[in-house]
């Protein structure tokens, strides 16, 4: 066994993204829009909380909707490896003096075992754990699938005032980075991170935080994303529809972004690629480009960059903002059109 391997404050060993907790003002419009128009997979469900799976997961839930007086971000969470590294996560933020709390097995969120949150450098709450509980195979279950077809849960993305520093931080916990954009003199304005083999696991965009600007949900293909856009038509609901469907230049991924009853953004995506070589090399866009946000330049609605979640610390106090002193809207550059 190496030096490092007997080492005490390394970081943990981050598998993946693995779920969301988000508070919603009425349980029921919310599983409207998050099970019956987008077709994620109602795991469990009280008078309370709803836990819900794509077709493709095999652990408990991805998402979890708990119903409180104000809609926010109350933590995302990440899968660590053994359940040592939940142990290194308490003793890795505790050391960087950020508030942390051990939930043990049966006292947090619903199937999920011993775990540790934390309000990060950054503001986010964030919950570590290793254990959860497993779920019955729906891979093959076609008879089950409906509205977008929602595999699996992607990524995060975060709105922070130091892009930057959010960037340090989640190098420090062995975070690669796929695709940045930046300015001339490459400054950040953007990146995008990752421990799995895809494009992110959490992204980055410039302005007030700590806000989360979006849940990243994958389907399979991008008929899957155009049913999302004709259900909501159909439903006389396309008020929810803010941005797309479009092609991004940053991951590639075709798109849609839609509302749900309480503000919570979500992206409905496919086909972004593979980064799981040792050599892969990170892409940067100039800030100045417009295919970066849209492929085929199309303009960026306002909202997209000024509105996100607020999210909570760890006693459910929705946390304060703190400006940011760059970001791609108010530079007038790029996909925006006012380049």
């Amino acid at each position: 066994m190496t030096t490092s391997e007997h080492r005490t404050d390394r970081a943990p060993d981050v598998v993946r993204a693995a779920y969301a907790q988000l508070t919603v003002t009425d349980l029921a419009r919310a599983r409207w829009f998050w099970a019956d128009l987008l077709g994620l997979h109602v795991q469990y469900e009280d008078g309370g909380t709803l836990c819900l799976r794509g077709t493709d997961e095999l652990t408990h839930h991805s998402v979890v909707l708990r119903r409180a007086d104000v809609a926010a971000l109350d933590h995302i969470a990440y899968r660590v490896r053994t359940p040592g590294d939940v142990e290194r996560a308490e003793r890795f933020f505790g050391r960087l003096g950020c508030a942390t709390r051990r939930v043990p097995a049966g006292r947090g969120t619903r199937g999920v075992g011993d775990a540790v949150r934390v309000v990060d450098p950054l503001g986010f709450p964030i919950e570590f754990f290793h254990g959860i509980e497993r779920a019955e195979r729906l891979i093959q279950r076609y008879d089950l699938r409906h509205g977008a077809e929602v595999a699996r849960l992607d990524h995060f993305n975060i709105c922070t005032p130091d892009v930057a520093a959010a960037y340090a931080h989640y190098a420090s916990l062995g975070f690669r980075c796929s695709e940045t954009i930046e300015g001339d003199a490459h400054e950040l304005y953007a990146a995008w991170m990752y421990r799995k083999p895809t494009v992110h696991d959490v992204a980055f965009t410039s302005g007030a935080g700590p806000r989360l600007h979006h849940l990243g949900l994958a389907t399979h293909e991008s008929h899957h994303v155009l049913r999302a856009a004709d259900i909501l038509g159909a439903l006389h609901q396309e008020h929810r529809i803010e941005r797309g469907p479009g092609r991004h230049g940053v991951s590639n991924a075709f798109y849609l972004y839609l509302r749900d009853p309480d503000g919570h953004r979500v992206e409905i995506y496919t086909s972004d690629y593979y980064t799981g070589d040792p050599d892969h090399e990170t892409h940067r866009w100039n800030v100045r480009d417009d295919r970066r946000r849209d492929f085929w330049g199309n303009a960026v609605v306002e909202s997209w960059y000024e509105d996100a979640s607020p999210v909570h610390d760890l006693d459910a106090t929705v946390q304060p903002l703190s400006e940011a002193a760059r970001d791609e809207w108010s530079g007038r550059v790029g996909a925006d059109g006012l380049g």
